[in-house]
């Protein structure tokens, strides 16, 4: 596996007018990942993906991929990427086949037998030749997935790629691309609001707010975070005032006590309020979520993004 990273971005920043829109992020894709590109709408996720796939230049920083930079050696960069930017664009009165063949023709290094690959690795083989017309959303956005690979790319941006599908196609469209990434040793970039989608697929996210990056980590560190203890207890001040010697307490709304939870400390934790007189009526894990923290972190904000 290259130790190039599939994506390398430095400093990205974007000025529209007097509003600095991307105040200087930076992260990196490496290969085999699916990463997770996080916000809430007028985040900059958008801008961003634009800037990457080239729509519009940054107004400082540097985007590499595969080593190659984009403002540099644009024709060779845009070589090792494949992406779908909002919806694939098809032509639906001709068949997957003929819109293959389309788009091959803006490529001549791309060989004939590579239609009929991208076709199988899609898994639409069987219905190539079918008009897509005929095709359901699932479909269409397989086959322009397939178009996007036709390329060879080393990179693959996908922005919302479940948007519009029902749970069976979202969960499909999930295994297909941790398949494209662990078989293909193919890096992903996944544009999404859907929370629990990401923490299922990304092997790394990257939480963006007004135009920053705020954290970037695994899945798995970000949700170890989020694991907590929740405790009913009687006299609950007695109760908080114990816990705070001990560990950082949050009073809920339902005047239950939320703390960090730590293996080996929680029982400790419990037999100090017991001993104290305090009636312990119940004390539970709370399951780590993603969207706890990504609410936590940007304060459940929302911009518009739609001139973004």
């Amino acid at each position: 596996m290259s130790s190039i990273p599939a994506l390398e971005v430095n400093n990205l920043k974007k000025t529209i007018g007097k509003r600095e829109i991307i105040k200087g992020i930076s992260f990196r894709l490496f290969p085999g990942e699916v990463f997770g590109f996080l916000g809430p709408n007028g985040a900059g996720k958008t801008t961003t993906i634009r800037m990457l796939v080239g729509l519009i230049k940054p107004t400082e920083g540097s985007i590499f991929i595969s080593g190659k930079n984009v403002q540099t050696n644009f024709t060779e960069a845009m070589k090792k990427l494949g992406c779908i930017v909002e919806n694939p664009e098809l032509y639906p009165y001709l068949s997957g086949w003929e819109n293959l063949e389309y788009f091959a023709r803006m490529d001549p290094s791309i060989p004939k037998h590579r239609l009929m690959e991208v076709a199988k690795l899609v898994g639409l083989e069987k219905r190539i030749h079918d008009r897509v017309s005929t095709y359901s959303l699932g479909m269409r956005q397989r086959l322009g997935i397939a178009q996007a690979l036709l390329g060879e790319p080393h990179l693959l941006i996908l922005d919302e790629p479940t948007n519009g599908l029902d749970p069976a196609g979202i969960r499909e469209m999930r295994e297909f691309i941790r398949y494209l990434a662990k078989k293909e040793k193919l890096s992903v970039l996944v544009s999404s609001h859907l929370l629990s989608e990401v923490q299922l697929l990304c092997d790394r996210v990257a939480i963006i707010l007004d135009g920053e990056i705020i954290r970037t980590d695994t899945v798995e560190a970000l949700l170890d975070e989020q694991e907590k203890v929740i405790w009913r207890v009687e006299p609950l001040e007695l109760a908080k005032a114990l816990l705070e010697e001990e560990t950082e307490v949050k009073l809920d709304a339902d005047g239950s006590l939320i703390t960090l939870y730590n293996e080996e400390e929680v029982a400790e934790w419990n037999k100090k309020l017991v001993d104290a007189g305090v009636q312990v009526k119940e004390m539970s894990a709370k399951l780590p979520a993603l969207e706890d923290l990504f609410l936590e972190l940007t304060g459940g904000g929302s911009h518009d993004e739609s001139h973004l």
